[in-house]
């Protein structure tokens, strides 16, 4: 009889027995491209959908057996089968949720972490609240063991405000732990920018108090399945001494997470228009004037702006930055700094436009103004609207203003720039702005001869001092013994600035062997108040055990 009369035959022995022959028959199976897996994969969405409960735990047994057998290209099947376990196994027997909270980690394990999140979506929409917390629970799992690399938490995030008002108070329990986890992997402010401002005040402090308890650095535990394959054929390779040192490292260090990333793109130019922007911006009194820029500052203020075209409004603010009144030319200073952070590489061609006269405006002393021209001009080269090379024009222009404030702070801004760019780009544009540098060292004025000798020094503590030798020959003893200083003061920065030393553990702890357990031990409620710190686990290497033996040997469980 085919398997898939078997499997759904009405007599529930019979598709009972067709599940253990089938999982026995996947254990058996040692080649993850073997043809039977493909003939397999189809028949999993109505098996684990069985309404008969023994039935429904023995064809989960098998599709676990089927996960561990087969390889990433199994993932075909992954949205069908989660999205009939989301339906039909989460409010099961205890041993049931287990097994399919097992299955939901060895599809992230087989590359399928956006069907999986995609399927957590629907199960935390649930109205009955016993299949909401394994849903929380197997996402924990899931971040805790891979880490965000392969589980994105952009959704994660999306799904919690929600979670955060559940009428259930285990529900409300496990998405505070899945919180402090989250925490762990993309750091406490990203997750309390993001999350606070959609949390009751009651949440707030509680979840405050619970981030005393977040500590430890986060890295993965599992590997997805390719990474273990790739594990393995290295291990058959004899080692060099030193050999994938640097891959090692890579591999083991942790991931950064933008915030910008996890957040969705917000369209200000629809609200900006109904604000009365275009009249206020012409109004003859500048309280009028200011109050239309301090709309347009509000709405920027945006994690992620969403891209359109921002030009003639950055045309407007070009003439507002001159304005007679010092309060609307902050204002339209605030602004751009504001559309930089919040739409990046999408303003670069008016973070460029602009750039000349936020130089030009560096003269003015107020110090409402200066704080304002620095954290913008700062906030267009740190946010990737240009680099230093895109703008090499307007730098010299600017070093050349008659007004000595414009060219002190513009080498100021430079050095700022130097020191937050990469060794790459500097090695680029080194060339371009020694010069520069060196001819201001003769300026008149202490303050521009004291931030060229900063511009000198950034530039040595990113690429070294072979870019600047020829340089140095032209200068006297005096100032070759400041920068020699300045140098030598700031080596401690130096070695500090580089990454630190990451401890490698080898290779992969075997997944199959953490698939196979099935056992949830921890929770995300675990992460709350009463519980230890909940510390990365490190990995343990293995050899490749064979696939019959993989499963009974290689068993682990992280304990809390």
């Amino acid at each position: 009889m085919p398997w898939d009369e078997r499997l759904q035959h009405k007599n529930w022995k019979v598709r009972n027995d067709a599940n253990i022959d089938l999982a026995a028959l996947c254990d058996s199976i040692t080649d993850p491209k073997d043809a039977r897996l493909r003939e397999f994969g189809p028949l999993f969405r109505k098996t684990v959908a069985d309404s008969n409960a023994p039935v429904q735990e023995k064809a989960l047994d098998a599709l676990l057996a089927f996960q561990r057998a087969a390889d990433a290209d199994a993932s075909r099947y992954a949205k069908e089968v989660c999205d009939s376990i989301v339906a039909k196994c989460l409010t099961g027997r205890p041993k049931t949720v287990e097994k399919a909270q097992a299955a939901f980690l060895l599809w992230v394990e087989l590359e399928a972490s956006e069907v999986f999140l995609e399927a957590m979506e629907k199960a935390v929409k649930n109205k009955v609240a016993k299949a909401v917390v394994p849903a929380i629970d197997v996402m924990f799992q899931a971040l805790s063991e891979f880490g965000t690399k392969v589980v994105p938490p952009k959704k994660i995030l999306k799904m919690l405000p929600e979670l955060f008002d559940h009428p259930d108070q285990n529900v409300r329990a496990s998405s505070k732990g899945l919180t402090l986890e989250l925490c762990r992997w993309i750091g406490k402010d990203p997750v309390k920018s993001i999350l606070f401002e959609k949390m009751r005040d009651t949440m707030k402090k509680e979840l405050e108090a619970e981030l005393a308890n977040v500590s430890g650095l986060a890295k993965p535990t599992r590997k997805i399945r390719s990474e273990q394959e790739k594990e393995l054929e290295e291990e058959s390779v004899p080692e060099t001494s030193g050999a994938n040192t640097s891959e090692e490292a890579a591999t083991d260090a942790p991931v950064e997470i933008d915030e910008y990333d996890l957040v969705d793109p917000v369209d200000i130019l629809t609200p900006l228009e109904k604000s009365g922007f275009w009249d206020g911006v012409k109004a003859t009194k500048w309280s009028e004037r200011r109050d239309a820029v301090a709309e347009l500052t509000k709405l920027g203020s945006a994690k992620k702006i969403a891209p359109g075209d921002f030009h003639e409004i950055c045309r407007t603010l070009k003439k507002l930055i001159t304005d007679v009144n010092l309060a609307v030319s902050v204002e339209a200073t605030q602004a751009i700094g504001n559309l930089a952070r919040g739409l990046r590489a999408h303003f670069s061609g008016n973070a460029r436009m602009l750039l000349s006269v936020l130089l030009e405006k560096l003269k003015e002393k107020k110090p409402t103004m200066t704080e304002a021209l620095s954290q913008t001009l700062q906030a267009m080269h740190k946010s990737g609207c240009f680099t230093l090379i895109d703008v090499i024009e307007d730098v010299r222009v600017a070093v050349k203003n008659k007004v000595p404030l414009v060219r002190s702070s513009t080498l100021t801004w430079v050095a700022f720039c130097i020191e937050t760019s990469n060794k790459a780009t500097v090695l680029k544009l080194h060339k371009e702005y020694v010069p520069i540098c060196m001819e201001c060292l003769n300026d008149g004025t202490p303050e521009v001869r004291d931030a060229s000798f900063s511009v000198l020094t950034a530039i040595a503590k990113m690429v070294g001092m072979k870019p600047l030798e020829r340089s140095l020959e032209k200068l006297d003893d005096v100032r070759k013994k400041k920068l020699s200083d300045m140098i030598g003061s700031s080596s401690d920065s130096v070695l500090s600035s580089g990454t630190a030393p990451i401890t490698t553990s080898g290779a992969a702890t075997s997944a199959r062997g953490v698939a196979d357990s099935m056992s949830m031990k921890r929770s995300a409620a675990s992460m709350l108040s009463g519980k230890k710190p909940v510390q990365a686990a490190a990995a343990t290497k293995k050899s490749g055990p064979s696939k019959s033996t993989a499963a009974k040997k290689d068993r682990w469980w992280v304990t809390v």
